[in-house]
């Protein structure tokens, strides 16, 4: 056992050696350090978001961002994060900053509409849905479920027609149509 530590420490003294043959301390240490930056936040950020830990995913979600800047994909995740740790207000801010970036964006759709439905803002939490739905072709049963809770709501909250019946649509030709009011 005590020839395998004697044999180890002379591998790492060998691979801390410069190309003139120096030993270098400094080596080993840029050699861990470089390792730890290789290892990209958001995948870090993933992880930790799976094990609960949202407060440390966001913080390795803020220092991809400063490593690579603002991306579509930083913006959402740490809006997902905000929205897990209950900050509804910063979580729809940054999720609506990566919507701004990429409209299309599948997960900030949903996650924003997650958003509107804490906030009981149930038609504009179905838009987002309805949305995400169509873009991710209907192969998001989450997405799909979110749908229909926000339609469900939506119903329940009095925005239907069976309890609006005070409305005529008139048809005033060449395929334009006028609301009235009825009494």
């Amino acid at each position: 056992m005590k020839r395998f530590f004697c044999v180890a420490a002379l591998l790492l003294l060998a691979a801390c050696q410069s190309a003139t043959g120096e030993f270098s301390p400094d080596r080993l240490s840029t050699r861990a350090a470089g390792s730890a930056q290789d290892v990209d936040g958001l995948i870090v950020g993933h992880r930790l978001m799976a094990a609960g830990e949202y407060e440390l995913a966001l913080r390795a979600y803020y220092r991809s961002m400063a490593e690579q800047g603002p991306t579509v994909d930083a913006l959402s995740a740490i809006g997902s994060a905000n929205l897990n740790l209950g900050r509804l207000g910063q979580s729809e801010q940054m999720l609506r900053r990566a919507l701004d970036m990429d409209p299309q964006f599948v997960p900030a759709l949903n996650n924003l509409g997650v958003v509107m439905v804490e906030n009981e803002e149930w038609a504009q939490a179905a838009q987002l849905f309805r949305t995400a739905f169509a873009l991710d072709s209907g192969r998001s049963e989450e997405i799909r479920q979110n749908l229909r809770l926000a339609l469900a709501n939506l119903q329940d909250s009095g925005y239907t027609e069976e309890n609006n019946n005070n409305f005529a649509l008139v048809r005033r030709g060449d395929g334009r149509f006028l609301l009235l009011a009825t009494p």
